[in-house]
């Protein structure tokens, strides 16, 4: 049945707020590049297949991280995957570095940025030397907004700079003017000296940028709220706020509350399936290797020694050792 919000949008407007295209051209990529192995069980099942995993957000496993930040979609399937994966490692306590982090990353996408998790890492570690360790908790919400909303991160940070240097990105036009010239409004003056910026002025240019541009941003009633409770603030002061909303992280969807974080019942239950299934075969593996003949020959731990040196006109018996190519 079709939603209401599909309903109240045109056809085009749609396909291209569900990035609908986007996995279209995807799947026909992949499809050509494997047509041969595909062509055993049909289109119609690969395509299936593929929207299926889309859905479930297994689509971005192991991809080009070209793909993997392509849409909303993928990103928050990708953190989603990188907590269900990795989540073992807050359970157990453990703190990692930066670069450790980013060893994780790539093992889900190999060629992931450097620099976009250290971007995350400074949100943790602020001024600190970005070789201190961090909790998995405090990595990965600082992550999620680093990543999720690395183009917005991007403006704000441009943002911040002009309105830091004593700029208002916001200009007015004075109709009254004869140059027809565009009059900034007034500079920050003396409390520019002070640390940050006003969360005020700084809000203001941050609803025009959410207004402005398409791409993903938080959304701007809590984006005021964070920026209610203060009267200056820095910019990383700012990142560190929007990492630890509850809202916001409720609003992107990717990720649970930090509470719930090590709790994971659907992955917990199939992962002891795993562990009981690996010790089943095992146990069998180690029970027919001791039984002799189970594979149909006596065992021998070690060669025997000949009783006697055969004769010259006797054939030579053959070494049961395995030789390198040249």
């Amino acid at each position: 049945m079709l939603s209401p919000e599909r309903l109240a949008l045109p056809d085009y407007e749609y396909l291209a707020q569900r990035h609908v295209l986007t996995y279209m051209e995807d799947a026909v990529c992949q499809l050509l590049e494997n047509k041969e192995d595909i062509s055993q069980y049909g289109i119609a099942r690969f395509f299936t297949e593929y929207f299926n995993s889309v859905c479930q957000g297994t689509h971005i496993l192991f991809r080009e991280f070209s793909f993997i930040q392509a849409t909303p979609h993928n990103r928050a399937s990708f953190l989603r995957a990188f907590w269900r994966c990795f989540r073992t490692v807050g359970k157990n306590g453990d703190l990692l570095t930066m670069r450790e982090y980013h060893c994780l990353l790539q093992l889900l996408c190999p060629d992931f940025p450097l620099e976009l998790t250290q971007k995350a890492a400074r949100i943790v570690l602020m001024d600190d030397a970005m070789d201190c360790l961090m909790s998995f908790s405090d990595f990965l919400f600082a992550f999620q907004i680093q990543f999720y909303y690395s183009e917005f991160l991007e403006s704000v940070a441009a943002i911040y700079q002009d309105l830091l240097a004593g700029k208002n990105p916001n200009t007015v036009i004075v109709p009254t003017s004869s140059s027809g010239q565009h009059r900034q409004r007034p500079a920050l003056g003396e409390a520019s000296t002070l640390e940050g910026v006003e969360a005020s002025l700084f809000y203001q240019c941050l609803e025009n940028l959410c207004d402005r541009h398409k791409y993903s941003c938080p959304p701007p009633a809590l984006v005021k709220e964070v920026l209610s409770n203060v009267q200056r603030l820095t910019f990383y002061g700012f990142l560190v706020a929007l990492s630890k909303h509850h809202g916001i992280n409720q609003a992107l969807g990717a990720l649970p509350d930090k509470g719930d974080l090590m709790h994971d019942p659907a992955m917990d239950e199939e992962l002891e399936r795993l562990v009981v299934r690996s010790r089943l075969h095992r146990t069998s593996r180690q029970h027919r290797a001791e039984k002799p003949g189970a594979f149909g020959f006596q065992r021998r731990d070690k060669l025997e020694a000949p009783e006697s040196m055969p004769s010259a006109s006797a054939p030579t018996p053959c070494p049961y050792r395995w030789e390198p190519r040249e």
